[in-house]
């Protein structure tokens, strides 16, 4: 009975290393991060396209662009462009996919 027991030993301790292997590999599929948005992203503050007062105003009139406030809750409450979305900074990453992705978007 001692030689049988000792001869099982090698068989569990290798089923349970496969079993940490396929646990940990489990963990890992499960834990994984979503993927980014794919916005782009400018290297530089010269590749932010920047909007004349004009032509903001011209949209605003028009409804053709959506204007998206990215200050925080208090200040949109204080005062904001009629009818502007409210996406603070800090939540953008998370709340893109509410806004529109072929609209104009002018962030303030």
């Amino acid at each position: 009975m001692a030689e049988k027991r000792k001869s099982l030993f090698p068989i569990f301790l290798l089923g349970g290393g496969v079993l940490l292997l396929l646990a940990g590999l489990v963990s890992v599929f499960f834990n994984q991060q979503p993927e980014g948005i794919g916005t782009a992203t400018p290297a530089s503050a010269e590749q932010v396209q920047r909007v004349s007062l004009e032509d903001a105003r011209a949209a605003l009139d028009a409804g053709t662009a959506v204007f998206l406030d990215v200050r925080s809750r208090e200040s949109y409450a204080a005062a904001h462009i009629p009818g502007a979305v409210l996406i603070p900074i800090n939540e953008l990453p998370t709340r893109m996919g509410e806004l529109d992705q072929d609209a104009w978007i002018i962030p303030y």
